[in-house]
């Protein structure tokens, strides 16, 4: 079972902080969330939490993933980063693989992508991409991103981009995309690539998808081995719990491990502490 911690919704002056205690402590990966925006009134219902309202307070950070991943790289040595997640389709493709593949190459190969189609039309509008066929602009992205990715001269034919001979560069070592979303689309998206990235969900739901993503992957001669469950679980705090949901083929988990000790509230310093606690807590090491 591997570690990640979240960022999310962290003052940005402590990330790098965060950041070097992972890396330090043994942690496998560092979760970065994205939003552009954070618009005051919205029709869009957020679909995440049972009344719509968002997670998170108005002002809370959002630092752009590529800048921050770049940041962190220099910083530390060996903990990986997954976009948890990032919204392809809310962007062009072309600016998009620039900043993610820099920061891949910047990473060293420790870059994970873990991408979602969206939610809020009002942030897609805003940025000037359409809401509607998102899904079909996603997977087409994907596909033209790969290819910019490669070394030597790219072109590219699509439905929604046309893409003359050229070379981007620096090309970076080969970057894992896993997709997020609970929904059944989502989880065929998500077998076809290289993992599953869950949002806050119970161990049973989430070995419900593992089950269904088992399925879909055989049906596509694949098979699970080399492909990665990543999520965030509501219900998991003790080795046992992690174990379980090992055992059922979730391979990582998504976590903030201050929240156990010192909840939502904690300064920098309790925050690592919290991390040191977990670690100990769960004989991580042993």
């Amino acid at each position: 079972m591997r570690f990640y911690v979240s960022l999310a919704f962290l003052d940005t002056a402590e990330v790098s902080e965060i950041a070097r205690a992972a890396d330090e402590l043994g942690y496998d990966g560092l979760g970065i969330p994205d939003h552009v925006v954070n618009l005051e009134k919205l029709k869009t219902p957020y679909p995440y939490t049972k009344d719509g309202r968002r997670r998170w307070e108005p002002f809370t950070h959002w630092p752009d993933p590529w800048v921050l991943i770049g940041a962190l790289a220099m910083v530390t040595s060996r903990v990986r980063f997954v976009t948890t997640v990032y919204l392809p389709a809310m962007r062009d493709p072309y600016s998009g693989a620039k900043a993610i593949g820099t920061a891949a190459f910047l990473a060293g190969g420790r870059l994970e992508l873990g991408i979602g189609v969206g939610w809020c039309a009002e942030e897609f509008e805003l940025l000037g991409q359409p809401f509607r066929q998102r899904g079909k602009r996603t997977d087409e992205m994907l596909a033209l991103m790969k290819e910019l990715w490669k070394p030597g001269w790219t072109e590219f034919s699509g439905e929604f981009f046309r893409t003359p001979r050229l070379e981007m560069e620096p090309s970076p070592p080969p970057i894992p995309v896993y997709v997020g979303g609970l929904s059944d689309v989502a989880l065929r998206r998500a077998a076809r690539h290289d993992g599953w990235i869950g949002d806050l969900i119970s161990t049973d739901r989430a070995l419900e998808r593992v089950a269904r993503l088992r399925q879909l992957r055989a049906e596509m001669g694949l098979s699970m081995d080399d492909f990665t469950v990543l999520t965030p679980l509501t219900d998991a705090f003790t080795r046992e719990h992690y174990e379980r949901a090992e055992a059922g083929g979730i391979t990582g988990v998504v976590t903030m491990p201050w929240m156990f000790y010192s909840g939502p509230n904690a300064g920098l310093a309790e925050k690592i502490d919290g991390m040191k606690r977990f670690r100990k807590d769960l004989a991580l090491d042993r």
